[in-house]
């Protein structure tokens, strides 16, 4: 999985992320647990969120992410021991993919549907690249609508 500290501290793994389709799994923790010991909300949503994303990423270039637009999240029961989420892209533009997804827990219980719309964007620079990122090969190009 691309490098993402707050993922890695989730401890959330990706299984594959190809043609537009990918999986995630993320064994539960204690400090996943809300106060009920089930999965939190936010780490279902987070969880689903990795999936959407890395589906849309998995058709896109080198150098190009992804940033969610906006998602949606149904929850239908609580999530317990490892959370498997899966994602798919439904519909992919130059700019844009909208992806479905559902999280299932580690006994097959159907916790979660997810629909989300990503944005293709290139990576971004931080620090001293952003100067450099700012140059135009063409100084008297205009900008685009995504500039």
């Amino acid at each position: 999985m691309p490098e993402s500290p707050f993922i890695d501290r989730l401890g959330a793994q990706l299984l594959r992320a190809a043609d537009g389709v990918s999986e995630v799994v993320l064994p539960l923790q204690p400090d996943h647990m809300n106060t009920w010991d089930v999965a939190h909300g936010g780490v279902t949503m987070t969880l689903a969120d990795v999936a959407l994303a890395m589906a849309a990423r998995s058709l896109a270039g080198d150098g190009v992410g992804v940033v969610t637009v906006e998602m949606k999240v149904n929850f239908m029961q609580p999530g317990r021991g490892e959370l498997r989420a899966t994602g798919r892209v439904l519909h992919r533009s130059t700019t844009m993919a909208y992806c479905e997804g559902e999280i299932r827990d580690s006994e097959g219980h159907f916790v979660a549907k997810a629909l989300g719309t990503f944005k293709y964007m290139r990576r971004l620079a931080v620090g001293r690249d952003v100067r450099r990122q700012r140059l135009r090969s063409d100084p008297a190009a205009k900008p685009g609508p995504s500039d």
